[in-house]
């Protein structure tokens, strides 16, 4: 048997991410052949994966990040089985790696991002690795991307809720702009402004103002506006710029921002969350 010295595993950790041990007996396992130890580690995840397959995945990281102009951000979920691993700085850590390399290659879909290569191989195959050692489900859930003329990221204490933010200016006050990526991840607006709504959500909403207002016994004739009424209020609760401003709900968030610069508004927003 080939002698396995620390240096051989260490190359390996840093190519496949995998745990000590696991590069430890892969490498004995392969005879000392680095590249029979990386595709011993690949078919251990991928049977691990495999076995898994059905497993509940509701746990994880979500994440954002945005581009050192604050031209680009990227956010992005990266499910597991358990809290446990959830916490754990490695899958903390291929979290990161992945979102990184997301804003650097800046693919379009989560497809695109499953298969862009990180370190000459597709993220699909990095997570493999790591899932031989991590011992669970892992997946890509969910990724998103804004580009705009400035983008704020929001990361909630503990990984489970993340948010972007793109403005159509850029900002002197950062701390602006971390009120309101803040404010999407307190609030979960549905669009931006009340022209944002989809047509259906609309009638949706109208027919539920209209069927509360007739269980209440109103008359016939006064539905339509009692449910444009309750409507106004929808847009007040679910629009990001007619939304009360957490901070100071005397405010809406329109009013916020024209007061640091008139001509100051959001043009995107992303919103994802493993819990809330």
């Amino acid at each position: 048997m080939s002698q396995i010295s620390a240096a051989d595993i260490s190359k390996l950790r840093k190519l496949t991410g995998a745990g000590m041990m696991d590069c430890k007996n892969a490498l004995v396992e392969g005879n000392g052949d680095v590249e029979k130890a990386i595709e011993i580690i690949r078919k251990r995840g991928q049977a691990i994966a495999n076995k898994r397959a059905d497993r509940e995945a509701g746990e994880g990281a979500v994440l954002s990040t945005v581009s050192d102009n604050n031209k680009v951000g990227v956010i992005m979920a990266l499910n597991c089985e358990t809290d446990f691993v959830a916490k754990n700085d490695n899958f903390v850590g291929l979290a990161k790696l992945i979102l990184n390399a997301a804003l650097d290659k800046k693919p379009s879909n989560l497809d695109e991002l499953k298969n862009l290569q990180i370190n000459g191989k597709p993220a699909t195959d990095v997570i493999l690795d790591n899932i031989a050692a991590i011992g669970e489900k892992v997946e890509i859930s969910y990724y998103a991307k804004i580009e705009a003329e400035f983008v704020v990221p929001y990361i909630h204490t503990g990984n489970k809720l993340a948010t972007l933010v793109g403005f159509n200016k850029s900002i002197s006050d950062i701390q602006v702009g971390k009120d309101i990526a803040m404010q999407v991840a307190a609030m979960n607006p549905i669009a931006i402004d009340k022209g944002d709504v989809s047509k259906e959500t609309i009638e949706k909403e109208i027919e539920i103002g209209k069927e509360q207002a007739r269980r209440e016994g109103k008359p016939e004739e006064m539905l339509e506006r009692i449910a444009q009424g309750k409507l106004n209020k929808f847009y007040s609760e679910s629009t990001l710029l007619n939304q009360d401003f957490v901070k100071d709900s005397k405010k809406t968030i329109r009013q916020y921002l024209s007061e640091v610069d008139k001509d100051l508004t959001v043009v995107a927003f992303k919103r994802c969350s493993l819990t809330i």
